[in-house]
């Protein structure tokens, strides 16, 4: 998909929201080469960028709020954040623990209705710590997750249904292994907001959002902040709906701003002695207690650096990076009403920048186009392992690959046989054998390259 000329000298606007000179901090010179490819090969449709640094703020956009708007996104745009709610979400563990309300290590049974059973394996129950450290043994998804519009997939998924799913499953080993899942997040949301007698949205207003003055965190948006929310895209920058949350509210469901989130990042940042700072150091601490995986505190990963810590999320039509060094007073925001993983990307080089470390520019690909014909041959599965397929179709002259458990995304010719995602950064070859029938492939990605072997 190529811009029009027009959409491209929209998506060139920049807007620095609040000026440089007003704080002394002017990183914008480092973080434009990083940035601006997203714009001009068509990545995204707009995005915001956030920076701390030694207690100076930055805020510098980039982009359209909307497709041909013209119009740049600013620090009060509204955007979705997905599953970096899964950090407010294990901060408010923290601050019901240091109240004395609850403990990491109770089991979540303890907080349920007794008509539930959560499961036990080998004699080990899933506590509050294990869901707010993705080691919980529950699948990234419940099985009974089917949702009725798959254009908002978490809107109908109701208690009751998270409810039988817990009644239902077996864990496939005890809990204590990294094993990242949009379910727990979910069900410790629902087990705080039970504990409290509050719901989510309330919880999170009164415990995090109204002491640090985040007006536009919330989950229900009001008319005028519904107003300044920039509509969502696909990676391929079509339209997308926007996502409601009922069960799972803790896995995703708030919405913010780069202001409101420059705030919870110069909090996380601060040591006031205050109860929220209290339970932010608390939720940033290691715990030694995972295994495999990525280092993690609660809610947060924990980057192998030592130093830093992060999230990201993405919906339907955003994505977000939120990235935290309190050692280096240091903090970065990065938020799009696209969604791809590319941001993610960018967000990681731009932590880098504003840790005064080398940043890499994003490796770009630019799409051609191909006859539909060519695409016909690729179609078909692909095992990189018997457990992980790639499914190749071709939907409407546009070639479409699908992994084992994961959404359908399309990919982009570079060549007849090269193509990559706009949603993550992964390429594919496809290798024609020696009739001409493609028999296999090749996934590049993470600095790997796996062979899929065509299956009959």
């Amino acid at each position: 998909m190529r811009m029009t000329s027009r959409i491209a000298a929209c998506a060139l606007v920049l807007l620095a929201a609040l000026p440089p000179a007003a704080h002394g901090l002017d990183l914008r010179p480092q973080i434009d080469p990083l940035a601006r490819p997203l714009l001009e090969d068509g990545l995204v449709v707009g995005l915001v960028v956030g920076i701390v640094q030694d207690g100076q703020t930055q805020v510098i956009a980039y982009g359209e709020t909307a497709k041909g708007s013209g119009i740049a996104p600013r620090g009060d745009t509204v955007y979705e954040i997905g599953s970096i709610s899964k950090v407010f979400t294990s901060v408010l563990l923290a601050s019901m623990v240091l109240e004395g309300r609850m403990k990491l290590d109770d089991p979540v049974q303890k907080y349920l209705p007794a008509s539930v059973r959560v499961p036990v394996a080998n004699g080990t129950p899933i506590t509050l710590e294990h869901l707010a450290t993705q080691s919980s043994g529950l699948p990234r998804m419940p099985d009974n997750f089917a949702p009725a519009d798959a254009s908002n997939p978490y809107a109908d998924y109701s208690v009751a249904e998270m409810y039988a799913f817990l009644n239902g499953h077996a864990l496939r080993r005890p809990p204590g292994r990294y094993e990242y899942s949009n379910y727990a997040m979910g069900l410790l949301g629902h087990v705080l907001a039970l504990q409290a007698g509050e719901t989510y949205e309330e919880l999170l207003i009164e415990r995090i959002a109204a002491p640090l003055g985040m007006r536009d965190t919330r989950v229900t948006l009001d008319v005028g902040q519904r107003r300044r929310l920039a509509p969502p895209y696909d990676a391929s920058l079509r339209p997308e709906r926007n996502w409601d949350f009922q069960a799972l509210v803790g896995a995703g469901g708030i919405r913010s701003t780069c202001d409101d989130l420059l705030r919870f990042v110069e909090a996380n940042l601060a040591a006031d002695g205050q109860p929220l700072a209290q339970a932010l150091q608390l939720a940033q601490r290691k715990r030694d207690a995972v295994k495999g995986g990525p280092a993690m505190g609660l809610g947060w990963h924990i980057a192998e650096d030592g130093v830093s810590l992060w999230h990201n999320g993405m919906t339907g039509g955003y994505h977000g990076w939120i990235a935290v060094a309190p050692g280096r007073g240091v903090g970065v925001v990065v938020l799009a009403n696209t969604a791809t993983m590319r941001v993610s990307e960018l967000g990681n080089q731009v932590a880098r920048v504003a840790l005064g470390l080398d940043a890499a520019p994003l490796r770009r690909h630019r799409a051609i186009d191909v006859d539909p014909a060519v695409l016909a041959p690729f179609a078909g599965s692909y095992a990189v392992t018997p457990k992980f397929i790639l499914t190749v179709t071709v939907e409407d002259g546009k070639l479409m690959v699908q992994a084992t458990g994961q959404e359908k995304f399309q990919v982009f010719a570079e060549s007849k046989t090269e193509y990559f995602y706009k949603v993550v950064d992964a390429q594919i070859s496809f290798v024609p054998g020696s009739d001409g029938k493609t028999d296999k492939l090749i996934l590049h990605q993470g600095g790997r390259d796996l062979e899929a072997v065509r299956q009959e």
